[in-house]
């Protein structure tokens, strides 16, 4: 089984731009979860939300910063679990920002994953965070 997602997003801005949407609480709130995230390694945080009826996970996502290059790279941990406690998973989620001559290449992997539904789940979940980023970044 595949056991991580990659997925690469092409935005017209800056790494720096692309950066703040990355690491500004109020601006991931926006895309992504609520969060009392902080760029600096160490730093433990969470991301939480509202599950959708019959969804299988807690709402709460315990996080803790691993890795922190501004403007280039951030990773951090990322542990969940199911409201039946039958699973946890634990993984890592790693951005990487890459230079373009028009922009910013943004690469994402989010890799441990031991279950198949976790991993479709995070793929599709990931793909309608990053769709909203992507009008977020674009409506500025």
């Amino acid at each position: 089984m595949q056991k991580e997602i990659k997925q690469t997003w092409f935005f017209q801005q800056s790494p720096d731009e692309v950066w703040k949407y990355l690491t500004t609480p109020e601006l991931i709130e926006q895309w992504l979860m609520k969060t009392d995230f902080q760029p600096i390694a160490g730093h433990k945080f969470r991301f939480t939300f509202m599950p959708k009826p019959g969804s299988p996970y807690v709402g709460v996502v315990d996080c803790e910063v691993l890795e922190v290059k501004p403007f280039t790279k951030l990773s951090y941990s990322w542990n969940g679990g199911t409201q039946d406690k039958s699973r946890n998973f634990n993984s890592i989620v790693v951005w990487e920002l890459v230079p373009k001559d028009n922009g910013t290449e943004l690469q994402l992997q989010h890799n441990g994953f031991e279950v198949l539904d976790d991993l479709l789940n995070h793929s599709n979940g990931w793909n309608n965070c990053l769709k909203k980023f992507e009008e977020l970044i674009n409506s500025k």
